[in-house]
């Protein structure tokens, strides 16, 4: 309470300022009024994205249950029956497994391969003509096309379907990643040259971190081909050593007129592709770019 200066009294202040002092953990945090349930799923992107495979999977039902006929088209409660039961007899696991662990090489040295070209292109102009030729010969080209010389080159093994895996990877990687750095401001340029870092230094400390919204972009491109094309060229030939991968189950089902385990197959190719996308891309963005206000 304070005294007033016109009559020396104490003042008392009017109720209608009378306010609860925020808390330290309050200060600079945004309102948020109660909204209703409804509202509040539909501002979560993850209740937007099973609301749209709900949509999916109810459609796939009634188109289903339309046609009657299970050996062309199974309903979505009978793939995912035939889809818990590969899982429980471990079939699928083992198929997922294989696919998984050729993807990763595959993967993997397009990502090396993709990281040489575009450290070449950014330190000289004949590496990036270089990059920007190969890029321009070789990105049209469908990776599974180059399957038979594969076989040719590498036999039938798994080397065929790296190699091809590997393809489909590089150029989306080395193209992007080379957009972004040309894409980076030159006062960052000349901020890292004028505290001497050069060659691997300057495009590790200077261009990756300002070219990751494009470096991450290329990375779910390649990981998209990649996993296609690793299905496709299973699909094609998938045996290796006696064990195949994923696609090699969805050729076995099809052969065997099992059309609701062909159908499981795909579904577990979506099923994957959309935990890749979804969790383990969007934490990497999450902790990254979008951290760091790079993205929004």
């Amino acid at each position: 309470m304070s005294e007033s200066y016109y009559t020396g009294r104490r003042a008392t202040p009017r109720p209608e300022i009378l306010r609860k002092p925020l808390q330290a953990s309050e200060i600079g945090a945004p309102v948020q009024e109660k909204l209703p349930l409804a509202l509040r799923l539909a501002d979560q992107s993850w209740a937007r994205r099973l609301l749209v495979i709900a949509c999916v999977s109810l459609l796939w039902e009634i188109n289903a249950r339309v046609i009657n006929n299970t050996l062309l088209f199974p309903t979505f409660i009978e793939t995912t029956i035939a889809l818990f039961r590969a899982i429980a007899d471990g079939v699928l696991l083992e198929r997922v497994a294989t696919s998984f662990r050729i993807l990763a090489m595959g993967y993997g040295a397009g990502m090396l391969a993709a990281a040489i070209l575009t450290g070449l292109a950014a330190g000289s102009r004949i590496g990036a003509d270089i990059l920007s030729t190969l890029t321009a010969m070789f990105n049209p080209l469908p990776a599974i096309a180059l399957l038979p010389l594969a076989l040719l080159w590498f036999g039938l093994g798994t080397g065929s379907i790296v190699f091809v895996v590997v393809h489909s990877v590089l150029w989306a990687v080395a193209l992007n990643t080379h957009v972004g750095f040309r894409s980076v401001p030159d006062a960052q340029r000349m901020a890292g040259q004028n505290y001497g870092l050069r060659g691997l230094r300057y495009v590790c400390l200077i261009l990756v971190p300002a070219a990751l919204p494009s470096i991450l972009s290329g990375l779910k491109i390649g990981w998209a081909f990649a996993w296609r094309t690793l299905i496709a060229a299973e699909l094609v030939f998938g045996v290796s050593s006696g064990a195949g991968g994923l696609g090699w189950f969805i050729f076995e089902r099809r052969n065997a007129l099992e059309t609701a385990d062909v159908f499981a197959g795909l579904m577990t190719v979506i099923l994957i592709g959309l935990f890749v996308e979804s969790v383990i891309f969007r934490a990497v963005e999450n902790r990254t770019v979008i951290r760091w206000g790079m993205q929004r």
